[in-house]
């Protein structure tokens, strides 16, 4: 296991604002515009029960954490009700709690808690594709061919006298053929069927109407229970090519993000967004009366601002990612060109210029993230040399990649738009490369040719305390195995000590939250800078990030409000910044 990293250089904190000149985000309509928004992996986050696996609960029981850190609003990973083939990303059914997680009430209960502390719950939602387990599926494969429910799925012959080869050359994200052939009820070798993903996670078919009948029951289920949004899984992949053409190539993986697929971002899922939306339209505003399993008594009939939907959407431009977003369609899209750009400030302006250039015609906020469940985490990608990707197999240098990751933090924190930060990175989390084989779960590790399978590293269960049998997480272990540096990682290790990242978070929230210029608007005014580094004025506010790997010299735009590192001000007015370090400016 990697060694602790040395502590990083404290952060230039501010007075703090009083709180009666602090917006909540929460009370207002346009809320999600410049939300910073928390995403939850709720097996990984707190466990209540001593299982070792994470519930809701456990979430519920840590949401003041959340809103002290300052976050508006927590998006959850699947919880629904799931063999768990994928981490919960294969549901057999929409409207349960996995038994793991809790069960309804406990949803419930976490909502309505959420509100009362004025934090927005938005929930995973996966409709590209369900569990091998779903009931729909179930009846199909033993209806047998010719069954209607197989039409509500991507049923099809084979090729080849007998039936033997896959109906096209379609592979897998996770690898292999997108196709497997099923046993039909009298033992013979029948149809294939479609999953983009695992086998046991095949795919609807969304020109079958029932599908789309079932999903807009599926998002009144929970809008009636009180959640503010949805987040939308693999958002582009909901329709396929007519006649499921082929491709033409192998190692199709790494054609993605580059040109649009037969089987991604299809014009299509246009018109079944649009209907979305209109759903979600009637829930915005006045709050219905809750239906959920403790409604009585709950209706509160408050204006609770507008109901969201974020878009999972891998396309291969952030042009193409804005169709998501028009004014009729969904509210936001992951910006996954910044995700995947490296800390390198000509790169970075570049897609801060793009992505805002392209959400600017559709009126759609930008996002900005990170980290997420899929990814390596941040600070080890940064800790490693450019070019290696999103998913990174070595530890690299730790105390670099977590100061370029708070540096890069401060940047992100700074644009306009709406930011996203994955649980843990506020501890300056680093993946776990060193995870035994035995103990992975991720199932692209075991399928080959297609994603490198190592997401696990970022899933680890995150520490709470420094010491304890899972530091913290709960009082029976942890579903994967936590390094033994973590406790010193932790929140009870880093809370209250000014030079730590979770401080450094904690008062960057609070910063922006204070200050309107930060998260408005959509264009920023860039500045002229040293090479290797970003500079850019936002009305009296002044954000400077320094990606080279040397320190410079800049002018001091005013006051400093907050640094990643340790920033020296000179007599003549100027600003002495480390190498990756990020400084914010008022002018004010």
């Amino acid at each position: 296991m990697s060694q602790q990293p040395p502590a990083a250089p404290a952060p230039t904190a501010p007075a703090p604002a009083p709180t009666s000149a602090v917006a909540t985000v929460a009370q207002r309509r346009d809320w999600w515009r410049d939300a910073v928004i928390y995403q939850v992996y709720p097996r990984s986050f707190a466990d209540s029960d001593g299982d070792g696996m994470g519930d809701l609960e456990g979430v519920r029981s840590r949401l003041p954490y959340l809103r002290d850190l300052g976050v508006d609003a927590v998006w959850l990973s699947p919880f629904y009700a799931s063999p768990q083939a994928d981490a919960g990303y294969d549901v057999a059914d929409y409207r349960a709690v996995d038994p793991m997680f809790g069960n309804l009430l406990d949803a419930d209960a976490l909502i309505r808690d959420a509100r009362e502390l004025g934090l927005r719950i938005i929930v995973d939602l996966v409709p590209n594709h369900s569990s091998d387990q779903h009931e729909w599926f179930k009846r199909a494969l033993a209806d047998g061919p010719g069954s209607p429910l197989r039409d509500r799925y991507h049923f099809r012959p084979g090729k080849g006298a007998g039936g033997e080869l896959p109906p096209n050359d379609w592979e897998s994200i996770f690898g292999g053929p997108a196709w497997t052939r099923v046993t039909e009820p009298d033992g013979t070798p029948g149809e294939w069927y479609l999953h983009l993903f695992a086998p046991e996670q095949p795919d609807f078919n969304w020109e079958h109407p029932a599908v789309g009948d079932e999903f807009r029951s599926i998002l009144r289920f929970w809008l009636d229970m009180g959640v503010d949004g949805f987040r939308i899984d693999v958002a582009h992949g909901l329709v396929k090519a007519p006649g499921l053409p082929d491709l033409g190539s192998h190692e199709q993986l790494k054609l993605l993000g580059n040109d649009v697929m037969p089987f991604f971002d299809q014009d299509g899922v246009h018109e079944i967004y649009r209907q979305w939306r209109r759903i979600l339209d009637e829930y915005s505003g006045e709050e219905k009366e809750p239906e959920g399993p403790s409604a009585e008594g709950r209706g509160r009939g408050r204006e609770t601002g507008e109901r969201i939907f974020v878009a999972e959407a891998w396309t291969p431009t952030v042009e193409r990612t804005a169709n998501y977003v028009r004014p009729d369609e969904l509210h936001q899209a992951f910006n996954f060109q910044y995700l995947s750009t490296e800390w390198d400030a000509k790169e970075l302006r570049e897609v801060v210029d793009r992505t805002l250039d392209a959400m600017r015609p559709v009126g759609a906020p930008a996002t900005w993230v990170l980290s997420n469940h899929d990814v390596t985490r941040h600070a080890t990608r940064f800790a490693n040399p450019p070019g290696l990707g999103t998913q990174i197999r070595t530890a690299g240098d730790r105390a670099l990649g977590l100061r370029r990751a708070r540096a890069a933090t401060m940047l992100m924190l700074a644009l306009p738009g709406s930011a996203y930060v994955y649980q843990g990175e506020e501890l300056g989390l680093p993946d776990v490369v060193d995870l035994p084989d035995e103990v992975r779960q991720d199932p692209a590790y075991f399928r080959g040719a297609g994603q490198d399978g190592f997401r696990d590293g970022c899933r680890v269960p995150i520490p709470w305390t420094r010491e304890g049998s899972s530091y913290g997480f709960g009082t029976g272990g942890s579903w994967l195995p936590q390094p033994p540096h973590w406790g010193e990682l932790s929140v009870e290790a880093q809370d209250g000590v000014p030079d730590s990242t979770l401080e450094l978070y904690r008062t960057a929230l609070a910063v922006r939250r204070a200050r309107p210029d930060l998260g408005a608007g959509d264009s920023v005014e860039w500045l002229k800078a040293p090479e290797g580094v970003l500079a850019f004025r936002r009305g009296e506010f002044v954000c400077v990030a320094n990606t080279s790997g040397e320190s410079v010299t800049t002018p001091a735009y005013g006051r400093v409000l907050l640094a990643s590192g340790e920033v020296t001000e000179t007599d003549s007015g100027e600003a002495k910044l480390p190498a990756d370090t990020t400084v914010w400016f008022t002018t004010a």
